[in-house]
């Protein structure tokens, strides 16, 4: 099958899925082995709902001033770059490859434009401070309770701080893990394809210290980290699965992200 040929059923194939298949593998072949610039094209175009998929899912745990438009944008740069890199002898969907590049090209963007706002920077690390010293004298974690004692508050306005910080934790694990931009947690949850052995051994030692980091949060949060991070919901629909609030499920993410960037500052 010719790549225009490939082009055309996947366009005309009126549903007939196993044609399709095939049409596609067309396709990864003539690019991987010729560089063939229609087969390029044509695989962005046919898999660019994945860009807008990981852009809406992002873009819901943002500031309504981040246009989704943008993201979008932001993720062909990483959808390109993982079809260039993918490795088709690699036992991993590209889907399942691709989402991790898309959400690492998009979180590189909101890193430059550093849209946090300070204030909840600043809020953000004086959480940090008052959970760590918490953990050192007890050797555990903290409840609600005693951490707003600590920082001299009350646990609504605790609570208030938790939601206000987990607007900005999309970015959080990444920054704490690649502090230079180099990779995502999605990039090492996910398999990267890459063969060489040390990257190999560092993504496996990564991987323990991020499980062991997680293990080790209080059962709330450990769910609602494995249904955002692992599972792909937002918070909107872990808030329905689990019958509380978004306001709630924010609350227990952010203080999720906090007790997790704590653990892994200690274990890196």
């Amino acid at each position: 099958m010719s790549v225009r040929e490939a082009i055309n059923t996947i366009t005309y194939s009126n549903g007939d899925a196993s044609a399709r298949e095939d049409a596609i593998n067309e396709l990864w072949h003539n690019y991987k082995d010729t560089g063939d610039r229609d087969a390029r094209e044509h695989l962005i175009i046919y898999y660019s709902p994945l860009v807008r998929h990981v852009a809406a899912r992002m873009a819901a745990e943002l500031p309504s001033s981040v246009d989704i438009s943008d993201l979008v944008s932001y993720g062909v740069l990483g959808l390109m770059d993982a079809i260039k890199r993918f490795d088709l002898e690699r036992d991993i969907r590209f889907e399942t490859y691709a989402m991790g590049r898309v959400r690492g090209a998009i979180l590189d963007e909101l890193r430059a434009m550093d849209w946090v706002p300070r204030s909840v920077r600043a809020k953000a690390r004086e959480a940090d401070r008052a959970l760590a010293k918490l953990e050192h004298d007890l050797h555990r974690s903290p409840s609600e309770a005693e951490l707003a004692a600590e920082m001299g508050m009350t646990i609504h306005h605790l609570q208030e701080l938790f939601r206000q910080t987990s607007v900005a934790c999309v970015l959080r694990l990444d920054n704490e893990l690649f502090g230079r931009g180099e990779g995502t947690s999605h990039d090492l949850l996910a398999d990267d394809g890459s063969t060489a052995p040390g990257a190999e051994l560092e993504s496996r030692e990564m991987r323990t210290i991020l499980a062991g980091a997680i293990d080790r949060l209080g059962e709330r949060e450990r769910t609602v980290v494995r249904m955002y991070y692992f599972e792909g919901l937002n918070l909107a629909a872990i808030a329905a699965r689990l019958h509380v609030t978004e306001s709630r499920i924010c609350q227990i993410h952010g203080k999720a992200v906090i007790e997790l960037r704590n653990k892994l500052a200690r274990a890196l």
